[in-house]
């Protein structure tokens, strides 16, 4: 079976094209899958949830799921992937933006064994501001979360049933489904193919929204923020070293030399040193109950 996640907020115009999609997409390889399509109403403003309840009452295969309160995409696709009960697991945006078409493409590497694959855009239907904006996130996360070069996030993904039940057991309340992912396998295949432009109205994700969100991965899933201390304290007890070193030499070639400033800097260096080397013990532990109050799995089993 084959369970596709679609988070929804703000789509009553879009999300029937988008269910219809997925229907004609499935019967073209009718009876190798059955499926199942799980919509999370992420507490929607507009009618969204009358249109799927609607649409639900008419469709075996359509799930819908409404959430007590507004928590963001990320934590509406976790609460999907609770409720998903498909060997294979597509997430799915409600703007009609994914391009339903290519689902095979991607579905091909998770039949090969592969954990994840997902859409490959190349050039991403995104305002300048937003590019850079994703840029800088994919160096970042390649930096701090270990993600593969050749790895970059999208919004059409799909996962093996084993990976996506194992982020829906994260239960700290702000969710980062890149972090997430990244925590469970780097097995991850890109598909190219081409985004679609939206079909209605902008996205609701605001740039004070992805600051947040950015903000909240790197925090959230990474202690390599908090040795930067650590590295800060050493290099400056290194550089209080090296000019002692300096000063006692320029001392016993010249005993005139006045060293009373070269002195001072030491001593401030080195107590600087020192302190921030204490800080980012410190931040090291910290982060190490920060990651184990989070409840990371230990381990993952893929097969047995």
């Amino acid at each position: 079976m084959i369970s596709f996640v679609i988070p929804c907020y703000n789509s009553e115009k879009t999300i029937l094209a988008v269910i219809d999609e997925i229907s004609s997409v499935m019967r073209m390889r009718e009876g190798a899958y059955d499926y199942e399509v799980v919509a999370v109403n992420d507490c929607s403003p507009d009618k969204v949830l009358e249109v799927l309840r609607d649409r639900a009452a008419r469709d075996p295969h359509l799930r819908v799921a409404s959430l007590a309160g507004n928590v963001g995409k990320h934590a509406a696709v976790l609460a999907g992937y609770s409720l998903a009960a498909g060997d294979y697991v597509v997430s799915v945006d409600d703007d009609g933006q994914c391009p339903i078409e290519y689902l095979w493409e991607l579905i091909a590497p998770l039949e090969r064994g592969h954990d994840m694959a997902m859409a490959d855009y190349g050039v991403k239907q995104q305002t300048p501001l937003k590019r850079f904006g994703s840029a800088m996130n994919h160096q970042m996360s390649h930096l701090l979360l270990g993600k593969p070069k050749n790895v970059v996030f999208s919004n059409f993904i799909a996962r093996t049933k084993v990976v996506c039940k194992s982020m829906a057991t994260y239960k700290n309340a702000f969710p980062y489904l890149e972090g997430l992912s990244l925590r469970i396998t780097t097995d991850i295949v890109m598909v190219p193919m081409e985004e679609r432009p939206r079909r209605v109205g902008q996205s609701n994700f605001t740039f004070s929204k992805s600051l947040a969100l950015w903000v909240n991965g790197f925090t959230a899933f990474s202690a390599k923020p908090l040795r930067v201390g650590a590295l800060l304290g050493g290099v400056l007890s290194l550089l209080a070293v090296a000019m002692g070193l300096f000063s006692i030499v320029c001392k016993l070639i010249n005993p005139g030399v006045s060293s009373g400033y070269r002195s001072l800097t030491i001593v401030i260096l080195l107590c600087a040193g020192l302190i921030m080397l204490q800080l980012g013990l410190l931040g090291e532990y910290i982060g190490r109950i920060f990651i184990s109050v989070n409840q990371y799995p230990q381990y993952v089993i893929k097969e047995k």
